[in-house]
């Protein structure tokens, strides 16, 4: 069955703003706050962090234009490494983005519930039922097929991109807390001593951890590859167009945060995004972004139903999952057994939520080895499709040196993460090992199968 080009420029790019802007922007400025300890360092990550975004996005603009299929995250894999590594690293991506899912959908639930449900209900089981809810009724959306999808979509990413707007108009409410605040940040070291550029250094990598997770997720669009119209000209146009927003809108949210709450409250504030909605609102301010919150959420929710199965059904394809995985409906062309799958193991997820965190610091380190080997993949593809009409394919400028940069700033987030958390960085390795281990025993059950028959 042909795959139908439904996707636009304006629909890639808001899948990409959606894929980035989760709920991460209203939570890690806290802690890169309290990894910098100076506001210098501070917006300095935030634009190192920005830079080497924009460096993955040149490098996977180029790998989505010369390698334009559905499902492209796990396929680069499969294509240029092995199918067993593109196995693990794209079970460990469902499984933690399900995971998010259902995490996400619990903070909205979360907010949801405090303004419609009295206070008796307002109770951790009622709040899995809104998010169970929420994950269900975007689950029967996808059904109606990807430009139904994609067009809600749009207006999810659009209210997103308000509301981010609308806080930062916090900055021109009058003096916040950094005003009164008279005592300056200082970098203080383990030692006590004055601070090297060792100490810097380590305090940037525990920084971009935070802000690796809030700029991630751009990646997942050449998933849609096989969907787009005109792919090679779109798909490197929207994802430069996507990450262009998400920088702006980052930087000004984050200097509405160091201007309304002061740099030294922002180390250790909760519900920063309402501080600001207080500032805008007064009393009020926590209902308004309540419900801007629970939309934020809906697009989240929404953008990875529309992109996992999408890697689920690439997996199907390629029998390194069973070959159902790549059924489609005849009428509206939906991977629905990939997307039945991943909505249930969204809210499957939700009702052991609590260990969402504990999920999240051992798959942020495996994301860093996911992005570092599909940037690489970048060096293979250039020799492959060398003979391609350029005229017709994105060839990023300063090649190689954005890829080595991005590749290079993984690597070193991933290195912090494993001296900032060891446990983390071993397990997250046994994971791994553990689905490629995974991967030979389900490819030596199929071998016996197929020789019985």
């Amino acid at each position: 069955m042909a795959e139908k080009k439904q996707l636009s420029l304006f629909d890639l790019s808001m899948i990409v703003v959606s894929l980035v802007i989760g709920m991460g922007i209203f939570r890690t400025p806290v802690n890169v706050a309290a990894g910098a300890q100076v506001p210098e360092l501070f917006f300095s990550a935030w634009i190192i962090g920005g830079l080497v975004a924009l460096c993955g996005a040149l490098t996977y603009a180029e790998i989505g234009s010369r390698f334009p299929v559905t499902g492209g995250y796990y396929k680069i894999f499969s294509a240029f490494y092995h199918p067993s590594i593109a196995f693990a690293i794209n079970c460990i991506v469902v499984v933690s983005n399900a995971a998010s899912v259902a995490g996400v959908s619990l903070i909205g639930a979360e907010y949801l519930s405090k303004i419609i449900l009295p206070v008796e209900l307002q109770t951790e089981f009622y709040r899995i039922v809104i998010a169970a809810v929420t994950i269900f009724l975007f689950y029967l959306l996808n059904l109606f097929g990807l430009k139904v999808s994609a067009k809600t979509q749009n207006v999810l990413s659009m209210v997103k991109i308000g509301m981010v707007l609308i806080l930062i108009c916090a900055i021109f409410t009058g003096p916040g807390a950094a005003s009164i605040s008279h005592s300056l940040p200082e970098f203080k070291t383990t030692t006590g001593v004055a601070p090297d550029w060792m100490d810097y250094g380590k305090a940037l990598g525990i920084c971009l951890i935070a802000i690796s997770f809030t700029f991630g997720g751009y990646q997942q669009s050449i998933n849609f590859g096989g969907e787009t119209k005109e792919p090679n000209k779109v798909i490197p146009r929207a994802i430069m167009i996507g990450l262009a927003i998400i920088i702006i809108l980052y930087m000004a949210i984050n200097y509405a945060y160091v201007k309304v709450i002061g740099f030294e409250q922002l180390k250790t504030a909760e519900s920063i995004a309402a501080i600001l909605a207080g500032k805008l609102f007064g009393p009020m301010g926590f209902t308004i972004l309540s419900c801007l919150v629970y939309f934020s959420v809906l697009g989240y929710v929404n953008v990875n139903l529309l992109s996992n199965p999408r890697v689920m059904y690439a997996m199907g394809e390629e029998k390194a999952l069973p070959s159902i995985f790549s059924k489609k409906t005849a009428k509206n062309d939906v991977m629905f057994v990939s997307l039945s799958v991943f909505s249930i193991i969204s809210i499957f997820t939700l009702f052991y939520a609590q260990t969402f965190d504990k999920i999240l610091n051992y798959t942020i380190f495996l994301d860093c080895i996911g992005m570092a080997s599909s940037a690489a993949t970048i060096f293979f593809l250039r020799k492959k499709t060398a003979g391609l009409d350029k005229n017709s394919i994105y060839s990023m400028k300063l090649y190689p040196l954005l890829p080595i940069i991005f590749i290079a700033a993984y690597t070193f987030v991933g290195v912090s993460i494993y001296f900032n958390d060891p446990e983390a960085g071993r397990n997250g390795l046994l994971i791994f090992a553990g689905f490629i281990v995974l991967y030979f025993v389900n490819t030596l059950v199929r071998k016996q199968q197929n020789g019985h028959n």
